[in-house]
């Protein structure tokens, strides 16, 4: 974001006057010398060579300091003029001086340089500076028109230079104004657009670890879970080979071939953030049920009684895509977690319609824990994050999650949903 448009065309156009003034007036005066013209009778040819040569030195400074802030302007890390600045004013003053005793007629290259005096000094220096140059000024006329008696030219010497130095000072003031808002208006823009990057980098920031955390919930309730099965599943065939059971280790084969099956299709799901395949074919309800079975007769294939059920409480709504994979995935995790560290006997899934929320709980009656112990913070193995991924899950949707337990009484995995507004019954 650059200085707005307005200013910097204004502060362009007083710059580019700034110089012409200044050329158009040194040229003028060079020419009047040459001429003769508003002189006391003809210059001598010293006169004039001393007149064009300080003109052509003065040309040649003043055309070398514009040339190099120029270029700094344009590109900062071109040589910086700013220190020399100074040292360049007074030789630019000091010429014009010079160039006064040769002619009056250099007198009006003073205005554009009451302008300079103006932009490089310090207002306590430049105004002072700007008096002293118009008393120079006025001196120079009066020296050079002595003889003359007429009154009224006499002053003219006084009052023009005096009210075109006034007349200098405003506008100076005035463009210095319009000068310092451009730049304290290019200094915000940059703020701005640091800012601006600052926020773009944070909110990129943001979204990543956002992702990040997304892909590792779907890999701990889905992938993760699936391959400790295909792990468990793969030992208990290599058993039943071993005791030449094979009728078994086929089954525990087919098993481990649907699961794999199952984690391939959630893998590619969730890449594509996309609902889970087995909401794809039927709804939340169904796919609960057929979760209780599956979670039982895996149970089974590895050695475990384990009864595995599932109720539904009140009369079904359609919910979002969002909530019933929150609700899936929830149920997911709190019956691996049962098979996995409970060695419970029986579980149930509850999935219940309640007015304005859905809550689904899973009991079982294994060994218990103590809540408090269990806060839901991963460990270096990657695991311990499944209580922590369920608290996410819902606490995207305003959901809470309540765990009652202890040991050797069972647990209760009880989570609550507020329904969206206008879902209706189905």
């Amino acid at each position: 974001m650059q200085t707005p448009a307005g200013a910097a065309t204004i502060l362009r156009v007083l710059r580019v006057c700034l110089h012409v003034g200044f050329a158009v007036l040194l040229l003028v005066a060079m020419v009047r010398l040459l001429t003769g013209v508003g002189t006391a009778g003809t210059p001598s040819p010293m006169t004039v060579v001393a007149g064009l040569g300080l003109s052509a030195l003065l040309a040649l400074v003043y055309l070398a300091g514009t040339i190099l802030e120029k270029r700094h302007a344009t590109d900062s890390s071109r040589f910086n003029p700013s220190m020399y600045a100074r040292l360049w004013l007074g030789a630019v003053m000091l010429l014009w001086l010079l160039l006064l005793l040769v002619s009056s007629d250099f007198a009006w290259v003073a205005f554009p340089l009451f302008f300079l005096q103006l932009h490089l000094l310090p207002r306590r220096l430049a105004l002072p500076a700007i008096a002293a140059s118009t008393a120079l000024l006025v001196g120079a006329l009066w020296f050079h028109s002595r003889g003359l008696s007429d009154g009224g030219l006499q002053l003219a010497m006084v009052l023009g230079p005096v009210f075109g130095a006034g007349f200098a000072v405003v506008t100076g003031l005035a463009y210095r104004a319009l000068f310092l808002e451009a730049e304290n208006q290019r200094i915000v823009a940059d703020d701005l657009r640091r800012t601006r990057a600052e926020l773009a980098k944070t909110q990129h920031d943001a979204g990543t670890m956002a992702e990040r955390e997304r892909l590792a919930r779907e890999i701990h309730d889905t992938l993760a879970q699936g391959f400790s099965s295909i792990v468990l599943m793969g030992r208990s065939a290599e058993k039943a080979l071993e005791g030449g059971d094979v009728e078994t280790a086929q089954e525990r084969l087919r098993i481990v071939q649907d699961t794999a099956s199952a984690n391939l299709a959630e893998a590619r799901s969730f890449v594509r953030g996309l609902r889970s395949p087995d909401l794809e074919q039927s709804g939340l309800v169904d796919t609960l049920r057929r979760l209780c079975e599956k979670t039982e007769t895996e149970a089974a294939a590895r050695g475990t009684a384990l009864r595995c059920r599932f109720e539904l409480v009140g009369t079904p709504v359609e919910l979002p895509n969002t909530y019933q994979t929150t609700l899936l995935r929830a149920a997911q995790a709190s019956l691996a977690n049962v098979w996995a560290h409970a060695h419970a006997r029986a579980a149930v899934v509850t999935l219940s319609f309640l007015g304005t929320e859905v809550t689904l709980d899973v009991f079982d009656d294994g060994i218990g824990f103590q809540p408090s112990t269990a806060a839901g913070t991963a460990r270096g193995d990657g695991t311990g994050v499944g209580l922590l991924s369920l608290r996410e899950r819902l606490a995207a949707l305003d959901g809470s999650l309540e765990i009652e337990s202890a040991p050797g009484e069972g647990t209760v995995v009880a989570m609550r949903v507020p329904l969206p507004a206008g879902e209706g019954a189905v």
